[in-house]
């Protein structure tokens, strides 16, 4: 069975294009019955850094997620950001810090990250996880953000 993914996505430096980016790659593993929570979450937090650390106004940002053997998904994010290099230690910031956890939880669901510099200014924040197991029929085939209800007030 081939379990190739090559998408490449460009999308707007946009708080939805971040959220699309996340459902691209939601949607292009479970077409391959592949885990896709851990996926989720790690496109989720490089593409909202991408969007939020890294906006220039007018340029996009790119989303690649590849598997490669092993099976290893590498997810890459990259951005015109050049020198806005993401921390290497991933450390938790401060208890009252309303934000900077985002890393902190890529490292803690990737097997690796890191980054890569290509031609000036392009800047690629890259993380694999290692996607060896397929779903589980118990786990159902739906993204958990659908699972959960959301109460509204009248």
């Amino acid at each position: 069975m081939n379990q190739e993914i090559s998408l490449v996505a460009t999308l707007p430096s946009t708080p939805r294009a971040a959220r699309a980016a996340r459902a691209l790659t939601v949607s292009q593993l479970m077409q391959r019955k592949l885990p896709f929570e851990d996926a989720a979450q790690v496109v989720a937090e490089l593409a909202a850094n991408a969007v939020t650390h890294d906006r220039v106004r007018g340029q996009d940002f790119r989303l690649a997620p590849r598997l490669a053997p092993g099976p290893t998904l590498r997810i890459e994010v990259s951005d015109t950001r050049r020198e806005c290099e993401p921390p290497p230690a991933c450390g938790l910031p401060d208890t009252e810090a309303e934000s900077g956890r985002g890393l902190a939880l890529v490292s803690a669901l990737a097997a690796r990250w890191g980054t890569e510099h290509g031609p000036a200014p392009l800047k690629t924040v890259w993380a694999e996880i290692d996607v060896a197991g397929r779903i589980s029929p118990d786990r159902g085939f739906h993204d958990p953000v659908d699972q959960y209800s959301v109460e509204h007030e009248a």
